[in-house]
């Protein structure tokens, strides 16, 4: 997977983690007061998707929008340090990077736990001179890659209206890959999609009530609903079930079942999904390893990305998932 391009159109987030040891209860309110730590920022969202790609030696080719603020920096900061081209990035003056803010506390040398989260949110509407570097982007690109990445968090800067410039850009047997956390049905026309098990069900618009029958009846139609050769749905603690045109595969889950935190796991999958896919996987084996993948970073606390060493240690301990790997005829 090493240096493989994948094109990215992303809702770029920033998460801000700040955290602190507990003093005393306030005498002005019932509420903690914590001394401070340590106060960072890290990519989330689609950043984090992108962070992955990037972690796992991809080449990640990012458009998307961040504010003239302390968010949108550190965003373009991280995405440096990680070797990430930013030429594709609008910076919009007023307008405010989606940030996630998360206040942790805790012993000083126990495990923070998240006490209360806001976030800062925006929607972007997109002007000309962004559009237009989006697109001088795309050009610049054309033909280097065959995956792109759609990651719609729902702050504007992902349409559908996307697909099909993005795929006059990428080459030959080339794949457009969708993530969107609240209007997947709107994005007719890709070749794969990764929700999780919550949006199968919302988009099928009648519950699944853990019933065999019927997760497979949504699963059959959401495909077809959206013109798809493969559908990725992520399952928590039941692994992850891939619908393709001649099969259906279930795949177990990887790792402990004590979960740490599973804030962005489902970027590092759709991240390892598409850059094995770029690297020639077939769907399934890049399911394979994108579950492994997201079994990995749920052990670990905050958004985390994955790095070569680990998904091969998890593949070369995981044979029992390849052991429980099931599958049907559709």
């Amino acid at each position: 997977m090493t240096g493989q391009p994948v094109v990215m159109a992303v809702d770029l987030v920033a998460d801000r983690f700040i955290t602190g040891t507990p003093k005393r209860i306030s005498r002005e309110a019932p509420v903690l007061i914590l001394k401070q730590e340590s106060d960072r920022f890290v990519p989330g969202g689609g950043a984090n998707a992108v962070a992955n790609i990037a972690a796992l030696g991809g080449q990640p080719l990012p458009i998307g929008v961040v504010g003239d603020d302390e968010s949108g920096r550190a965003i373009l900061a991280a995405f440096d340090d990680l070797g990430v081209t930013v030429h594709g990035i609008a910076i919009l003056d007023g307008y405010r990077t989606p940030t996630k803010v998360r206040v942790l506390g805790g012993g000083k040398h126990a495990i923070k736990q998240q006490i209360v989260r806001y976030d800062i949110e925006d929607s972007v509407i997109l002007d000309d001179p962004s559009s237009r570097l989006h697109a001088q982007a795309l050009g610049s690109w054309a033909g280097q890659a065959r995956i792109a990445v759609l990651s719609d968090y729902g702050y504007g800067a992902v349409m559908p209206a996307l697909i099909e410039p993005i795929r006059a850009t990428l080459a030959e047997s080339s794949c457009v890959l969708c993530d969107s956390r609240y209007r997947l049905g709107d994005f007719v026309g890709i070749d794969g999609a990764t929700p999780n098990e919550e949006e199968t069900e919302a988009l099928y618009g009648e519950p699944l009530n853990d019933d065999p029958a019927r997760f497979a009846a949504a699963g059959a139609a959401i495909r077809k609903h959206l013109a798809t050769d493969f559908l990725l749905v992520t399952r928590g603690s039941l692994g992850m079930t891939l619908f393709e045109e001649d099969r259906t595969s279930h795949i177990p889950t990887h790792g402990s079942d004590q979960v740490a935190d599973v804030t962005g796991a489902g970027d590092t999958v759709i991240g390892t999904f598409a850059l094995a896919l770029a690297a020639d996987s077939t769907p399934l084996e890049a399911a394979l390893l994108a579950n492994f993948a997201g079994g990995v970073v749920v052990q670990k606390l905050g958004t985390a990305t994955i790095h070569p060493d680990e998904l091969d240690a998890a593949v070369t301990a995981g044979s029992h998932v390849l052991e429980k790997l099931e599958w049907e005829s559709s």
